[in-house]
């Protein structure tokens, strides 16, 4: 029993469980748009277990698909794969068990999002494979997270409307953008290794003005959502919070100095989650 607890401990460190904070809450901003107002217990019960079996399945098959290459990269080697602190039957255990939780809370929510899940899984799947063959691994990753939002709002509705897709465009410039950055620390090994991604085809520079564009896109997605469905002055201030922890994340890799990645990647994009969705949920009690 202690063997087991020790490997699913393991286990959540390499799929960086904690950093399901980046998109759990674009999820329930979501929800509470689509219902305008709070979610039942029942509906949120069933999002929150979609989304962590979503997204465990998802970083374990990229660890699992990617575990020879870690193993070759200074930076990922002693992730747990190629460490051989726990090994691949196991992971694809848990891939299987993840995916079903993922497809049995998809069931529990309406037939639109059971039908959509194959779709979800997918792109989940193709990205673990992108940086192989394209450059664009940091948009479809951002495809993935969009699910999270869009996931939510057909959960609610039981439909796919504009306002649920331009809340899934932000994530998908928000995660692309951020992305980018985190993988310019792999700049070089990705050259050597031939792999593909925005920092290897557009250099550092390059590649801090692609996520700066990103980003900017994210914000403008928000102001239209803002506009489309009316809302109030809480959800603007948490867009202009945004708007100001994404500019200090620009400012500290504004020269690529990569020693401040972990607070620009980390700490800024967690409170920016944090901040759209507590913002909207003031706002859904104002009105």
């Amino acid at each position: 029993m202690t063997t087991l607890i020790t490997r699913i401990g393991v286990f959540l460190e390499m799929i960086k469980f904690a950093h399901t904070i980046f998109a759990l809450p674009f999820a329930f901003t979501g929800a509470l748009l689509a219902a305008g107002g709070f979610p039942s217990v029942r509906q949120s019960f069933w999002i929150i277990l979609a989304m962590v079996g979503a997204r465990t399945a998802a970083m374990a098959m990229n660890r699992l698909i990617d575990a020879e290459i870690d193993a070759r990269n200074p930076r990922t080697a002693v992730r747990a794969i190629p460490a051989g602190l726990i090994g691949k039957g196991l992971t694809f255990i848990f891939i299987v068990v993840s995916t079903a939780l993922m497809l049995f809370s998809a069931y529990m929510l309406n037939p639109l999002c059971l039908k959509l899940a194959p779709v979800a899984l997918f792109f989940l799947l193709l990205y673990s494979y992108c940086k192989r063959f394209t450059s664009l691994a940091h948009v479809v990753l951002g495809i993935c997270l969009a699910g999270a939002p869009i996931g939510a709002w057909i959960a609610i509705r039981g439909t796919i409307d504009s306002p649920a897709l331009i809340l899934g465009g932000v994530v998908l410039f928000w995660v692309a953008g951020f992305d980018i950055l985190y993988a310019l620390q792999d700049l070089d090994f990705d050259r050597t290794a031939g792999l593909h991604s925005i920092p290897v085809l557009l250099g550092v520079n390059g590649s801090l003005w692609a996520a700066r564009i990103f980003h900017l896109i994210m914000i403008g997605l928000l102001f239209t959502l803002f506009s489309l469905m009316h809302l109030g002055t809480f959800f603007l201030i948490g867009i202009l919070a945004s708007v100001a922890m994404l500019l200090y994340e620009h400012w500290l890799l504004k020269d690529g100095d990569l020693t401040k990645l972990d607070a620009a990647f980390f700490n800024m994009n967690g409170y920016i989650s944090v901040a759209i969705v507590l913002f909207t949920a003031a706002d859904s009690m104002m009105r």
